[in-house]
């Protein structure tokens, strides 16, 4: 069975910059996310993202066969908007993912139009750089309540006794007026933070009712003024309900601290 994962996804096409005090900020996240595939058991049968920059009214999934890429940050050189990572989309685990929601008793959508967002092809162009394994993107929900992204991923987690491999592509800190002021070192706000989510996160017994109260964690707000990068971390967890989880990633980027978590 496929462990699920949580994982940071940098600034906008942060790990394709050219050399420079930018790119080298994220130096140790592209350095994780470079080895993830190579420490994997086995080879996911498909890839199944939620990302922080989706949100629909019900849980979208996108349908296309071969989903183009959106690039969807601004500002950067003219050969980030001209990146590829041509993977298979799959609309068989698509519909997938769909039915087991549906069994759930929760409602769904299809998006066959939609393209991918950074927060699916910028990582996992590093990841899987081979573009070669089936990928499908699901959305967040809007009003981000956490206890219904945690049923969201309980819901689907018989996709990774079938080797899909579920990951929540966020940031773990994602205060973007504190990462804008530099690499002074991190506040002591984004530093309790992180350190919560490193303990909340290992036991699986405990887990879904720290995630739900996650408002309460100090620092909590600091380090996510809006909750729609924390959100694919509640997904992932839920898919490993009652499952050990441990930090898989733990550095730090324009000096602040993010941490990543596997599950199962």
């Amino acid at each position: 069975m496929q462990p699920t994962f949580f994982i940071n996804h940098g600034g906008g096409p942060c790990f394709f910059l050219d050399p420079g005090p930018m790119r080298e900020a994220w130096a140790e996240l592209e350095e994780y996310l470079r080895d993830f595939a190579t420490a994997l058991t086995e080879q996911p049968s498909a890839i199944l993202v939620i990302s922080g920059h989706w949100e629909e009214a019900r849980a979208t999934v996108n349908a296309a066969a071969a989903p183009p890429l959106l690039f969807d940050y601004g500002g950067f050189p003219d050969h980030t908007y001209r990146l590829t990572w041509p993977a298979p989309g799959s609309p068989e685990v698509a519909n997938w993912v769909r039915g087991l929601l549906g069994l759930a008793g929760i409602e769904s959508g299809a998006d066959t139009v939609r393209g991918w967002d950074h927060g699916v092809f910028v990582p996992l162009k590093v990841m899987f750089p081979e573009a070669n394994v089936p990928t499908v993107q699901l959305s967040l929900t809007r009003g981000l309540d956490p206890a219904a992204h945690l049923a969201i991923g309980r819901a689907l987690k018989p996709l990774r006794e079938e080797g899909v491999l579920i990951l929540g592509s966020g940031q773990s800190y994602h205060n973007m007026s504190g990462f804008m002021g530099g690499s002074r070192p991190a506040e002591p706000d984004a530093e309790a933070f992180d350190a919560w989510l490193r303990e909340a996160m290992v036991d699986g017994n405990t887990r879904d009712r720290s995630l739900i109260a996650w408002e309460q964690a100090p620092g909590a707000r600091h380090a996510q003024p809006r909750e729609d990068h924390l959100l694919p971390l509640m997904v992932a967890a839920g898919a490993a309900s009652g499952e050990p989880g441990r930090t898989d990633f733990h550095g730090h980027a324009l000096g602040k601290p993010i941490s990543g978590f596997r599950f199962g």
